[in-house]
């Protein structure tokens, strides 16, 4: 019984340096997006309002492949 409870406690443990680990990666994702969407538009070469029609796009392009979402 004893040993079930460590390997609980253990496992809560990994999946909580996991979930960490995720939102670290999660962060630095945001960050690289944010610093390229802000090149491309300091550069002149999309607009927020392209970037905003795009993502719209993908996400609508997205919801449709799943099932039920016709």
């Amino acid at each position: 019984m004893t040993t079930n409870r460590i390997h609980s406690h253990l496992d809560e443990i990994a999946w909580i340096g996991k979930l960490a680990d995720l939102q670290d990666h999660q962060y630095r994702s945001t960050l690289l997006l944010s610093a390229l969407m802000e090149l491309l538009q300091e550069k002149g070469l999309l607009t927020l309002q392209e970037l905003t029609d795009k993502a719209h796009a993908l996400e609508k392009q997205d919801a449709a492949g799943l099932p039920g979402a016709e």
